[in-house]
């Protein structure tokens, strides 16, 4: 019941805390027309005093500018309320300051009494240094910090942007912190634009101070001169005082406001506010030794007020002492707790901090940081991105996030890809020249850094942007740096395919099939296969680059299969029929012929034989020359057809493929080695090389 009581109380304070803000805008406005009584102008000037106040210590104890992102709002709420004060001030003391200097309320009586001791020609003076130093000097530079900050914060933040979405792709930050920091980085940016505007407001108030100022006093001689007939002298003295105590009441607290907003553009951030900010940078020894020995040193100079030199020599040194008492304590404290990390073995890091679990992981050297901070459409992240979606609608599977990261221990133009810790790809590339291709049959050499191609391995050239021209009239291809790099991930993609598959990523796809096919899910996983077998034999098929998109006919296949008994192996042979469909479609053109590479009947039988002897054997045995000789011919038919733009087959008995298959493609990765049985009865083929015949590599179109 009292929990209840209290939350509706709390509740209540809020509403009314709510509602007192619009008021207080309303009556505001209401005082630049309406009288106020000299009690109400009093109880105003000391809440003019104190909100001001409150506001610099609140932008005192700030860790941060965003800390006070409100801080606009108030200096324009604080700035209407100390021009209404004035407008209404102004009304009072024209109107009433012939009857004495009490006529404007105790306030400005204080401040016209007190601080000048009644002599308004002292008053003038005080003013006018209150106001250079307000306007000329904190405005002018806060103005100036923070027409710099918004530009800057402004110009940033296309980078900050892409900075959040690399490490969102990269697996650094989850979506909801991804969301966070674009939020902060857009109230940044609102906040320094708004402080840019804010700024104006301080400079005009302090203008608008000087002019009233005029008014007030050129006024009130007129008006004690004219209508109250008083002297020159006793209308200067009346007038002049109550306008220099109505000024230095209004210029005090605008003075605390330029400062506020002085320390709020020129905050860094910190995770201390600005006392400690400064406390700690400061507190050191070696630098208030040297001080105390010059303040020392001035203080032995004969003429000079030498104790009061000597005492702050005294206190500067006994501030050395402490820098240095707190300085050892804390190199103390370190080995303190070296010691003690290394004798009970106490980690202050957990498995996350020494562990990379990313899958795929893109590292860079620091010369290649510019292709992803870069906001281009086409820079690194978006292109990494959107290889990923090929890879993964060509594979049949979500291909794991690539985690891209700077890597110090890189040269500056270097880059690895890695499979979980595994480097699977090292390679060099420049950021500011583009790679030149050569086509087929190009003989001309270009001028630049001879390489091969990061993921074809052919010879091409670094060359000047200048001359990408030059080059593609020589019948070169030029490729911008970022194209090189994506190209090369996605050969890798393709090609380790089968380890970037595993049983949560199975598991997915087998959800997704549920919701369309539960019957079958259920039929088959895990009565018949159960989910780490199913992830071998789909693994089995990536291997040799067979999508398995078409996750509904392989379970399908396997509920009709007799698979209890036999090997992944085996069952991935009696299923790859339908789909190598697939395979085929993705290489080439719908109904467009097959160049085929075949064996020729001698090799295959040998082959054979050799599998009948070693059935067990996953490798092929084999004599070293004969299959030196055979991938050798078996490379230069595969260049051939590539450079023809054409997939490349090799078809052999269904018995030896398995075996064959691994022999080939352990050495030459684009060729696709399939059975006779495995080839679809409606694309038409040819026979475009023989592998064994007296000439190694007979094109039989010839």
């Amino acid at each position: 019941m009292q929990q209840t009581v209290n939350l509706g109380m709390r509740s209540i304070g809020s509403n009314l805390m709510n509602s007192l803000l619009p008021f207080g805008i309303i009556a505001l406005v209401a005082m630049l027309v309406i009288p106020l009584p000299v009690a109400l102008l009093d109880t105003f000037f000391v809440l003019n005093i104190t909100i001001s106040l409150l506001i610099l210590m609140v932008a005192m104890h700030s860790h941060r500018p965003l800390d006070f992102s409100s801080f606009p709002n108030l200096l324009l709420i604080a700035t209407v309320l100390r021009l209404g004060l004035n407008v209404a001030s102004t009304r009072i003391v024209l109107k009433d300051g012939h009857t004495g200097p009490g006529a404007a309320g105790k306030v400005i009586e204080a401040f016209g009494d007190f601080i000048v001791s009644g002599n308004y020609a002292v008053g003038i003076f005080v003013f006018s240094i209150l106001v250079i130093i307000n306007l000329v000097v904190i405005t002018k530079g806060a103005g100036r910090v923070s027409e710099v900050s918004a530009r800057f914060t402004l110009d940033a933040l296309p980078g900050k942007q892409m900075a959040i979405d690399a490490d969102l792709n990269a697996g650094i930050l989850t979506p909801d912190e991804a969301k966070a920091r674009r939020e902060e980085v857009t109230k940044e940016a609102d906040f320094y634009g708004s402080m840019d505007g804010a700024s104006k407001f301080v400079k005009g108030d302090a203008i608008a101070a000087i002019l009233i100022l005029l008014v007030n006093i050129i006024g009130g001689l007129i008006i004690g001169l004219l209508q109250h007939n008083l002297s020159i002298g006793a209308a200067a003295e009346a007038y002049i005082l109550l306008a220099i105590g109505d000024g230095l009441v209004a210029q005090i607290p605008s003075l605390l406001l330029s400062i506020a907003t002085a320390i709020i553009v020129t905050r860094v951030s910190s995770a201390q506010n600005m006392s400690e900010h400064i406390t700690k940078q400061v507190n050191l020894s070696s630098a208030w030794i040297p001080t105390s020995l010059v303040i020392l040193a001035l203080g032995l100079v004969p003429g000079m007020p030498n104790a009061l030199f000597i005492l702050f020599a005294v206190l500067a040194g006994l501030l050395a002492f402490i820098a240095h008492r707190k300085e050892s304590s804390g190199s103390l404290s370190d080995k303190d707790q070296d010691f003690d990390d290394s004798q009970e073995d106490k980690a202050d890091f957990d498995i996350a901090s020494v562990k990379d679990n990313s899958k795929i992981s893109l590292n860079i050297g620091y010369g290649l940081v510019a292709l992803v901070s870069s906001e281009d459409e086409d820079s690194l992240v978006p292109s990494v991105t959107k290889i990923r979606k090929e890879v993964s609608m060509r594979l049949g599977f979500v291909v794991p996030g690539i985690r891209i990261r700077d890597d110090m221990d890189l040269e500056p133009s270097q880059y690895q890809i890695k499979i979980g810790e595994k480097i699977v790809a090292d390679d060099y590339i420049f950021s500011d020249k583009v790679l030149a291709i050569p086509d087929d049959n190009v003989q001309v050499e270009l001028q630049g850094l001879k390489v091969n191609d990061p993921a074809f391995g052919v010879e091409a050239f670094w060359i000047d942007p200048a001359l990408s021209n030059d080059a593609q009239s020589k019948g070169y291809v030029t490729v911008d740096p970022t194209s090189v790099i994506i190209t090369h991930v996605g050969q890798i993609l393709n090609d380790f395919a089968s380890e970037l598959l595993g049983q949560d990523e199975v598991q997915g796809l087998i959800d997704d099939l549920e919701t369309s096919h539960p019957n079958l899910v259920q039929s088959v996983i895990p009565k018949i296969i159960p989910l780490h077998q199913l992830t071998a034999l789909l693994k089995n098929l990536l291997s040799e680059a067979v999508p398995i998109s078409d996750l509904h006919v392989i379970i399908n296949e396997l509920s009709n299969a007799n698979i209890q008994k036999l090997s992944n192996d085996d069952i991935s042979e009696q299923i790859r029929p339908k789909l190598i469909p697939l395979l085929i479609q993705r290489l080439t053109k719908f109904k467009e012929t097959l160049p085929l590479i075949t064996l020729s009947p001698d090799l295959e039988q040998m082959i054979l034989n050799a599998v009948k002897q070693n059935p067990d054997e996953k490798m092929l045995l084999i004599d070293g020359v004969l299959a030196k000789r055979i991938l050798s011919n078996l490379n230069t038919a595969a260049e051939d057809l590539n450079k023809q733009g054409k997939a490349v087959f090799l078809i052999v008995a269904p018995q030896i493929r398995r075996h064959v298959a691994r022999f080939v493609r352990a050495q030459i990765s684009s060729v696709n080695v399939l059975s006779f049985t495995e080839l679809p009865e409606d694309r038409s083929v040819e026979i475009a090389y023989t592998i064994g015949e007296a000439d190694p590599v007979e094109d039989l179109d010839e």
